[in-house]
């Protein structure tokens, strides 16, 4: 079975390490283990009988929501089969400029994106490692060029000051920014440029509600963006690409205060103690981040440490093969809950005391 692209890949997991799906602890795919919300399951259950009828195909009252939440026009809001299907949108307004700039190391679906309508595309490598994290991008064409960012940043979980960002859009035609970690960060934290989008007609902002929520298995995520340019994505894709049980859930854990402030309380108190542990550990550099996941450096090939994890522990890491910059020095793991935090470092211990 073929290695595969993205994190959370149960199956292949399970194939690789000889044992059902249900026993793998997956740190590789970064998704809420709190969740999905009680919210969540009743609206589920409750919708079940919408499955009968054809969604809103402007799924209006899940916009209004949106909108309400975060004080904008419906118009400007776009609801997408999971950020993976408005970042194909975004590729193909992308392609149509001279080129393309990726900030790398980066989301490996960008490259899909825009490969699939033959953008041409430039990397530039910003160093993660430093406490700037400035983007400078020399003689740039702001006519013919766009560039597309995720913040906080995946696979590094840096954060960008949202005016570093901002001064991206003197310089580029077209910005889209991927805020699909953003809900991580308490309110009073995050850098989203979502209260700018009105006065900058060259920015997409674009948002998953699968991670946060834990419902990545029902695929829904939202663009922001300027109404004209979100007509066109319309005429594009097929109708009906949200699901009606997509949009009940979603419609019900935006206001599901209580399942949020429980995410950032655990978040906080998690992260730092797996950052604290697996900087304890010999051959491990972890890097601090502002999601839900940790990047770590590894003297051990992390391909190898992935398949004596799986084999051995049943738990799925992220290596960072697709990632050329990084490639097998580096792998990512998510933030899960404390014992499950506490038996990846205990499996990593082991690991260490048997190359020692």
């Amino acid at each position: 079975m073929k290695r595969p692209i993205h994190g959370g890949n149960l199956i292949w997991a399970a194939n690789q390490a000889g044992c059902p799906v249900t026993s793998i602890i997956d740190f590789s795919a970064s998704i809420n283990p709190l969740g999905p919300p009680n919210t969540a399951i009743t609206a589920f259950q409750q919708g079940v009988t919408a499955i009968a009828h054809y969604p809103d195909p402007h799924y209006l009252q899940l916009r209004l929501a949106l909108g309400k939440m975060h004080n904008i026009s419906p118009d400007w809001i776009f609801p997408g089969n999971g950020a993976a299907e408005l970042l194909t949108w975004a590729g193909r307004e992308l392609a149509n400029l001279k080129f393309t700039y990726l900030i790398v190391p980066c989301f490996q679906d960008y490259w899909r994106a825009l490969q699939g309508f033959g953008a041409k595309i430039k990397c530039y490598p910003f160093s993660w490692e430093s406490k700037t994290c400035l983007l400078d991008f020399p003689f740039v064409d702001p006519q013919s060029s766009g560039v597309i960012i995720n913040n906080p940043h995946n696979p590094t979980g840096k954060l960008f000051h949202r005016d570093i960002l901002l001064s991206l859009l003197e310089k580029f035609a077209l910005v889209v920014v991927d805020e699909a970690f953003m809900d991580f960060l308490t309110p009073h934290k995050q850098q989203s440029l979502i209260p700018m989008v009105g006065d900058y007609p060259n920015l997409v902002i674009i948002r998953s509600l699968t991670k946060f929520y834990s419902i990545p298995g029902l695929r829904l995520g939202y663009a922001i963006a300027h109404p004209s340019r979100l007509q066109q994505w319309q005429l594009w894709r097929d109708p009906w690409s949200v699901n009606s049980l997509a949009v009940a859930v979603g419609e019900a854990v935006l206001n599901d205060h209580e399942f949020q402030q429980k995410t950032w309380s655990w978040l906080v108190a998690s992260r730092k103690s797996l950052l604290r542990g697996l900087s304890a550990l010999k051959g491990l550099k972890p890097f601090p981040s502002a999601a839900n996941f940790l990047l770590v450096k590894t003297q051990i090939p992390s391909s190898q440490l992935q398949q004596e994890l799986l084999e051995k522990h049943h738990i799925l890491i992220r290596d960072c093969l697709n990632f050329p910059e990084l490639g097998n020095g580096y792998f990512r793991v998510a933030v899960r809950s404390e014992a499950e935090n506490q038996q990846l470092l205990k499996a990593l211990a082991k690991f260490e005391s048997n190359q020692i």
